[in-house]
This record gives C-alpha cells, structure tokens and sequence, in this order.
C-alpha cells in the first residue's frame, strides 16, 4: 500500500503530482494552483512538467458528476499502465474544491490502486480497503 504524504512539498526526478483540474486547465486554486510549481501550464491538459491534472470541475468551473470524473480516472490508469518508472503521488481530487468526500472518489482508482506506481492518501486506502 503506496500512500501519498499528507503535504507534498517536493518533487523527486520520477514522482508526479496528480492533481484535481477542471477541464479548462486553468490553475487558479487548490492543488491545481500547487501544481503550476511542478510544470503544470494553464490550458495544456493532463499531463505536464511532474504533474498530471485529472478534471473534476468543467471549464466553467462547474462540479463534474462522478460518471464524469471516472471516465478521466480511467485516462489516467491507462496512463499509469504505460508509465510505470513514474511514482504516481495522487492528491485527494475531488475532496477539496468540488466538495466531494473520499468515499465518492476513492473507488474510481480501483483498478488503479493495484498498480506499483500508484500512491493514494491514507483516506482513499481507507475507503478502498473497507469495500
């Protein structure tokens, strides 16, 4: 079990920061603002620099539906698949800003959750594993 540090304050060579975005990707607040340090780009989609945006909120900055978010979650796995020198450090999304709780978040990353290079926080883990 990977377990993304409460405060992510540094980067190493091969971690990512995953990050909640809205469709726009304009970085304005919440992580998706900590995540401009890392290489993130206003308006350059998903993966950028050591970060990878996965929208939770649309470009109108409109809460997405969960079917939405997990259709991006799914992008993302895939992407993990394909990437597995990478350590994935995902950051709550969805639980801040777009006003969701872990447990409506946590089981998109099901799949994802099983993959070496994939960390969750310690409350996505405690969904997961109480499923």
């Amino acid at each position: 079990m990977n377990i993304t540090p409460e405060n992510i304050t540094h980067l190493a060579p091969d971690e990512v920061f995953v990050y909640g975005a809205n469709e726009g990707y304009v970085h304005g607040a919440g992580a998706a603002k900590t995540a401009l340090k890392w290489g993130a780009k206003h308006g350059y989609p998903s993966y950028q620099g050591q970060t990878y945006g996965i929208p939770t909120k649309t470009k109108k900055f409109q809460i997405l539906s969960i079917k939405q978010i997990s259709m991006y979650v799914d992008t993302f796995t895939l992407f993990a698949k394909q990437n597995p020198k990478l350590k994935l450090l995902i950051t709550e999304i969805g639980c801040g800003l777009s006003r969701y709780e872990p447990e409506d978040i946590a089981p998109l990353f099901l799949e994802a959750s099983k993959l070496p290079n994939v960390w969750l926080s310690q409350r996505f883990w405690h969904v997961l594993n109480n499923k």
